[in-house]
Parts: C-alpha cells; structure tokens; sequence
C-alpha cells in the first residue's frame, strides 16, 4: 500500500505520495513534525529531527512537484520555482537532496507564503 502524509501550510492541504527509500521511511517514523518555514526565493524549506544520509540519486535541479530532505541541513525542502541559483526556469537548490516524495499539488501556490509561517506534516 502506497504510504501518503498530508503537508498543511496557511489554508493548503498538500498530499504527497511517499518514495520507497530510506529518507522516506525515516521521515515516515518521525511523523507528526511541526516546524516554521523559511523562504529562499520560490522554495520553502523548515528543519526537523530527521536524520538521513545523502542518497545515491540525491539531485540539485528537481522537478516541481518533488519533495526534498536535505541532508546536511536536516531540513525538509519544497521547491516551486526559481530560486537565487537557478539557472534558466530550473528549480535549482542550494545543494543535493533526496527526493522522497510527490506530489499532484499545484505548488506554485505556495509562492506568497511568509516566511517563518507554521507547517505540519502528518500520515494521511
């Protein structure tokens, strides 16, 4: 069975489809998290807990709609659009993430979104 968790920031509901890898699985055990945000161009990204190495296919330019951990910053990270690295439209990040989960959401509504805003992630 497909593990989901539902990602709540502002009035948005974000249902993300967990990857099977290690990150994923660890971020998983760790639910419920709350954080607060920081925005750094058009991604947000809080830290948690979790603690999960650098993966194989860890990448720097994802896809909108991948959610990210990134490793030496213990943080999860939601890209959406450029940020101040990007190269082009790419959603470039400051640095290797694992990709541990998807999401239909259309992300780019996060775009005004305040930093230091609230955000959960449960099991859905």
């Amino acid at each position: 069975m497909q593990k989901k968790c539902k990602i709540c920031i502002k009035n948005f509901e974000i249902i993300v489809d967990l990857k099977h890898t290690q990150t994923a699985e660890k971020i998983w055990d760790a639910l419920p998290i709350k954080s607060n945000i920081n925005v750094w161009g058009d991604e947000i990204y809080f830290y948690t807990s979790v603690s999960s190495d650098q993966e194989k296919d860890a990448k720097e330019v994802i896809s909108l709609g991948e959610i990210v951990y990134w490793s030496a910053g213990k943080a999860i990270a939601i890209g959406f659009g450029k940020t101040p690295i990007s190269e082009g439209n790419e959603i470039r990040l400051a640095d290797k993430c694992n990709i541990w989960g998807t999401t239909t959401f259309d992300l780019k509504q996060l775009k005004n979104i305040p930093s230091n805003s609230e955000i959960s992630i449960e099991k859905y």
